[in-house]
């Protein structure tokens, strides 16, 4: 069987971080995914719960925030537990295993810079010539 789901989409606050009891790391977000429809004028939005554990949380908790663009590889997960009423209820998420920036670095400023060709990361480097 397979239980396999790629999405791509922004997030829609900064990751929230924490630590389990033995010092595992934890990262919950979400993601607004655009679908590939309108329905009539509006386009259609859905919103992804996500989860990430270990190095993965690290390093989405250190290097995305609210806004940016994401794509995440992982498993869909679903979720039993009760309300406060007594109402049986599921969630569903992604259980994020590997992530990617789907957009360009951000400067000081919170302002996308440009993506870089090769040849401006070659000059900055100090290189004047490519190496074919």
């Amino acid at each position: 069987m397979l239980n396999h789901i790629t999405i791509m989409g922004r997030l829609v606050r900064d990751p929230e971080l924490r630590k389990t009891q033995s010092g595992v790391s934890v990262v919950t977000f979400t993601v607004a995914v655009d679908r590939d429809f309108k329905n009539g004028d509006e386009k259609v939005t859905d919103f992804i719960d996500c989860t990430a554990w270990r190095g993965t949380a690290d390093f989405i908790s250190k290097y995305f925030g609210k806004g940016r663009m994401i794509v995440v590889d992982g498993q869909l997960n679903s979720r039993k537990w009760q309300d406060k009423d007594g109402n049986n209820r599921v969630s569903w998420e992604v259980q994020a295993q590997n992530v990617y920036f789907a957009d360009s670095k951000r400067n000081d400023d919170g302002q996308q810079s440009k993506p870089q060709t090769f040849e401006e990361v070659a000059s900055e480097d100090g290189e004047d010539t490519l190496p074919f």
